[in-house]
């Protein structure tokens, strides 16, 4: 799409004013198709992701529609937004392009603010911004009249459902006059999104940008991948490896959100955490730091970051996988902004994270590159270069060099000029002593490259992984990192060792005691191995019998509940019976009859409920000889 100017929208003079003083020239592709649009009136419905100017697109033709008159002073404008940020962020802006307008006056409600205060602040208010709840708090203290409503906008609208603000924004749309403009901006439309449009709009105009369209060329994004635990080393490495100015590290419990700010404070970083528990005080004085750089790094959850507009963010981090793909595109929307470029990191722990990075990739259309796990030792090189550069352009700068009458005295000494370089550097920028942790993934092992042995002890000699370790490393040349998967059963255990070493291992554990029980060691046989060799006594795993196997030795069952084969064994046996079988078997008796048990309980149940009928029932007896 070509590039609009905002002149080629007919604004007015003053809104031009103001947008060419907030640095903004051309409209983004969002507000060049909905600012004509809302101007001639129609509901819309747009498709966009964070990033792309939504609130311009609706706050521009918002403010050209209010009434400034005096008689008129009243709400006609009602903004809903999910978060207190994003509804902070939303008014903020819109008070920027309404700058040299007069007689626009916004307000933004939302929870956590003194309600005494917010009373004051909406007197003779024409545009209100704020989330469902704070609205209808109002709403019901008669504190916010919608009579006068002209426009409703639903901005974030999915994520509002998401939040359980269904109820509310249907009460509140009920509330404002149906002779209403509707505009809704959301980033997906899920069932219950098209069913407020249905209900609530009138033959909305839809704009869907494509969401290949969505500018993510300036963000480099990256993954690691990093064994299970070691995601907070991980995290270090990566602070310490590209030294971020400013940060926003994601994650997706306020819990870890808390436990990460606290671990970065303990490891000398300025970090702070924002997230949905925290009160409104809390979280403005939160965001006043991380703009006014008191604190470099941002932890926060998605919820928490909504409407986050910082334009200098070096990087943001993906601590934990988002939970879907929209999150992952406004994680990283935080970076690479107002022309700048920017970079996302992701950290996977295990293959599964790794997966779920790579769905993501192809669902964004995005090329996420994985970067190999950096060394303490390439950090310091990198930071050792950084701080020679820094020296040498000190010196170029340096007009003169006051400490040049020392360095002289100190060769006169006889120090050498390299010796007395070295000391100065290490009191300038201490010794260099990496603190920096080690990660190592585990390399990747060829199923040919090991075999397995069994062990005859396991769980129930309380048997650990350790406990077989430390026996075959004492006795043979193999260390415990030679030594693959171990899986320990009741009463034997399996160990992976290199197929080199089988012999050696197989002949040193011959008569091994561990844990004070002697054991046998034998090598383990594949299935494949199993039906290679033809004596089968040497084999470790006796094929499995079919069910099939089993039935091909019974005959067919006779009436009575015997196998053929058993009843002719009975028979001989005990001496054939009249029916079953069961000579001189004694059954259950009951006033002198001889019945089965199973016959007689059934029998004598139908007799007693024929007596209390007035006749003596009649049974099938089956009698056995005495």
């Amino acid at each position: 799409m070509n590039q609009v100017n905002f002149k080629q929208l007919g604004l007015p003079a003053q809104t031009l004013r103001a947008l060419e003083e907030m640095g903004f020239e051309n409209a983004t592709e969002i507000q060049a198709q909905s600012i004509p649009l809302i101007q001639m009136g129609y509901d819309v419905v747009g498709r966009s992701q964070t990033g792309t100017g939504k609130t311009a697109a609706f706050g521009i033709p918002a403010i050209s529609m209010i009434d400034t008159t005096e008689e008129k002073r009243s709400v006609q404008v009602l903004l809903l937004c999910p978060t207190r940020e994003l509804a902070v962020q939303a008014a903020d802006e819109i008070k920027k392009i309404a700058k040299y307008t007069d007689g626009i006056k916004v307000v933004a409600v939302y929870g956590g603010a003194p309600m005494d205060r917010q009373i004051m602040q909406l007197r003779n208010a024409n545009i209100v911004v704020g989330t469902p709840g704070r609205v209808m708090d109002h709403m019901r203290r008669h504190t916010l009249k919608l009579q006068n409503v002209k426009m409703v906008i639903l901005d974030e609208a999915d994520e509002m459902l998401s939040m359980g603000f269904r109820e509310d924004i249907e009460t509140i749309l009920q509330e404002v006059p149906e002779e209403r403009q509707t505009i809704l901006f959301s980033a997906t439309m899920p069932k219950e999104i098209m069913e407020i449009i249905s209900n609530y709009q009138k033959e909305p105009q839809i704009i869907e940008i494509n969401k290949q369209q969505v500018t993510l060329d300036a963000i480099g994004q990256f993954y690691y991948e990093v064994p299970m635990g070691r995601k907070n080393d991980m995290l270090l490495l990566l602070l310490a490896e590209h030294e971020p100015k400013r940060s926003i590290i994601f994650s997706n419990t306020k819990a870890m959100v808390d436990e990460l700010t606290s671990f970065l404070n303990e490891n000398g970083y300025k970090a702070d955490g924002l997230h949905g528990d925290m009160k409104q005080s809390q979280r403005d004085s939160v965001m006043a730091a991380f703009k006014g750089g008191r604190s470099t790094i941002l932890v926060a959850t998605d919820v928490a970051a909504r409407g986050i507009d910082v334009d200098d963010i070096d990087c943001v981090i993906n601590y934990d996988i988002p939970s879907n793909n929209e999150y992952y595109v406004h994680r990283i929307g935080r970076t690479g902004r107002a022309g700048k470029s920017g970079a996302a990191y992701t950290i996977c722990s295990g293959r599964r994270q790794v997966y779920l990075m790579q769905d993501i990739a192809r669902a964004t259309k995005s090329e996420v590159v994985k970067l190999e796990i950096p060394t303490a030792a390439s950090i310091l090189k990198k930071q050792r270069l950084l701080k020679q550069e820094e020296l040498i352009r000190k010196m170029e700068l340096a007009e003169e060099l006051p400490y040049l009458e020392v360095v002289e005295e100190l060769m006169a000494q006889g120090y050498a000029a390299e010796q007395i370089a070295a000391a100065a550097l290490g009191m300038v920028y201490g010794v260099e002593e990496s603190t920096l942790p080690v990660i190592q993934m585990e390399k990747k092992r060829r199923k040919g490259d090991f075999v397995k042995i069994r062990i005859n002890i396991g769980r129930s000699s309380r048997i650990a992984p350790n406990f077989l370790v430390g026996a075959i490393a004492e006795r043979t040349s193999l260390s415990g990192s030679d030594i693959g998967k171990i899986e320990i059963f009741d009463d034997d255990s399996l160990v992976e060792i290199p197929r080199s070493a089988e012999a050696e291992v197989l002949e040193a554990m011959v008569g091994c005691k561990i844990n004070g029980i002697d054991t046998e060691t034998r090598r383990w046989l594949t299935k494949e191995e199993m039906r290679s060799r033809k004596n089968r006594d040497f084999a470790e795993e006796a094929p499995k019998k079919e069910r099939s196997d089993f039935r091909k030795e019974r005959e067919p069952k006779e009436k009575g509940g015997f196998f053929k084969k058993e009843k002719k064994d009975w028979d001989k046996k005990e001496g054939k019976g009249k029916k079953f079988g069961f000579a001189d078997k004694k059954p259950f008796k009951k006033d002198g009859r001889k019945d089965s048990k199973k016959d007689f309980g059934r029998d004598f149940k139908k007799e007693k409920k024929s007596q209390k009928k007035g006749s003596f029932g009649r049974s099938k007896k089956f009698l056995f000889e005495d």
